[in-house]
């Protein structure tokens, strides 16, 4: 029984499909301006391993993450540039779906982008308008009222009376009410913007993630995700412009991820611990990020550090030797094993990666107990370790892929392999002198030759 926490309720619940066998789930993206930092690849990695466990559990899962490709924010950094904002959007969504597929993130099923749904967005603040749930000022800007909205402040748990006395009205803003958001923005002519019945202008950020996953999954949903920092204001505005539009729940379960700390400190550009994916993978592969993100509960705060990463590293090179040598051509599958009931428990609970990690450590425990014994049932216990982990998203590249490349550098593998036959030959006329010679050069390139009865083999030491 898959129980999953819900931030709107505050509580476990059962997971319950609206429609049976199928899963409808929508999460914020990222807002294309810069290069993803580690805390989006928290974000990612989170609902994969939430999409790849539904499907292995046999759930049809459609999910939509989009794409915000017109914002402020946007805005600004193509006036820097002095490019045109749909060039510098095009750039850095390609550069996420890099550094996703570094970390062996999938691709959702659908990516809407915001410019993509500007008819979308208007047909919806039109609704809102005749419903009186929102309203146009004399410069063209269209606010939401978040007075006429009953139960604002529930997901994020805070008071609406709260929320009035600290709201403030920005020089220029025409709202009634200092709680109020902007659904649409007047522009100028000289500005990005579409045509509309208010007015030339363009969509508060808010908008557009309530238009396209109404559009792309329907009036209500399974699941609403995104990080923690979205769910008040964004999520929260979310809830009020749907389910004042369509009269229906909006999302039966809200979900949200932890935030990345650095050396136990905030991520921030002003304290300089600030690091995009592709800073981190100039030193650490993929994968250790990967196992990084996922050996914490989804909703806790991670430490992001040096000693983190290495530690990663390390348990990544447990189970690939475990995995190492052993030929699973042919073999069997084995399903409904003590490992595979105790992993798919802890994954029922909320998503506990951390437990069903444990788990695969007892599998690898036992791989290596069987391995001399029983070569089948090792091969059995290392496909499914192979199997269970890809569910996670790891342990998918050939153990000597792994063992045999040093994070953050250049492995020459043919030199290693050259000098490890010298050494045999070596071995082979008793020369023991020369053997220990090129022993002693390859541990000089941090390289430890494991010798057994089928021969020798290598890995990098970590």
């Amino acid at each position: 029984m898959l129980q999953i926490y819900n931030t709107l309720t505050r509580r476990k619940e059962e997971f319950v499909p609206l429609e049976s066998g199928k899963v409808k789930m929508y999460v914020c993206g990222v807002t294309t301006y810069d290069y993803c930092h580690i805390g989006h690849a928290r974000m990612f990695v989170a609902f994969d391993v939430v999409v790849r466990f539904l499907r292995h559990r046999g759930y049809q899962v459609t999910y939509v993450r989009n794409i915000t490709d017109i914002d402020d924010k946007i805005l600004r950094r193509a006036e820097e540039n002095n490019e045109l904002f749909s060039d510098l959007t095009e750039r850095f969504i390609q550069a996420s779906h890099e550094d996703e597929a570094s970390l062996s993130v999938l691709r959702p099923d659908i990516e809407p982008r915001a410019t993509g749904h500007i008819e979308q967005i208007i047909a919806l603040i039109q609704r809102l308008i005749a419903a009186e749930y929102a309203y146009k000022v004399a410069n063209g800007d269209v606010y939401y009222s978040v007075s006429q909205f009953t139960g604002y402040g529930r997901l994020s748990n805070k008071n609406p009376e709260e929320l009035l006395a600290g709201a403030r009205i920005e020089v220029g803003e025409l709202k009634r009410d200092p709680r109020d958001f902007a659904l649409w923005k007047s522009a100028s002519d000289d500005e990005v913007g579409w045509d509309s019945p208010w007015g030339y202008g363009r969509p508060g950020w808010h908008i557009e993630c309530s238009a396209m996953s109404t559009c792309c999954l329907g009036d209500s949903f399974d699941i609403h995700g995104g990080g923690s920092d979205l769910m008040f204001p964004h999520h929260e505005n979310e809830i009020a412009q749907s389910e004042a539009a369509t009269g229906k729940q909006f999302a039966n379960i809200w979900m949200h991820n932890g935030a990345v700390r650095v050396d136990n400190e905030k991520m921030s550009k002003s304290l300089g611990n600030f690091f995009t994916v592709r800073d981190v993978l100039k030193k650490y592969s993929g994968e250790v990020i990967r196992y990084l993100l996922i050996s914490s509960h989804y909703r806790s705060p991670i430490n992001y550090s040096e000693q983190s990463l290495r530690q990663a590293a390390v348990a990544l090179e447990r189970f690939y030797n475990a995995m190492r040598g052993v030929d699973t051509k042919g073999v069997r599958d084995l399903v409904n094993s003590r490992f595979e009931k105790a992993f798919c428990g802890a994954m029922d609970d909320d998503f506990n990666t951390p437990v069903a990690l444990g788990v695969l450590f007892d599998l690898a425990r036992e791989i290596n107990r069987v391995q001399q014994g029983n070569a089948e049932q090792a091969a059995q216990l290392v496909g499914l370790l192979k199997r269970l982990g890809g569910v996670l998203g790891i342990l998918q590249i050939e153990p000597d892929v792994y063992l045999q490349n040093q994070e953050g550098t250049e492995v020459d593998a043919a030199a290693i392999d050259s000098l490890i036959l010298q050494r045999r030959e070596a071995r082979s006329n008793k020369d023991w002198a020369l053997a220990d010679q090129i022993r002693d050069k390859l541990a000089a390139m941090k390289v430890v030759v494991e010798d057994t009865a089928d021969g020798s083999s290598w890995r990098i030491e970590r």
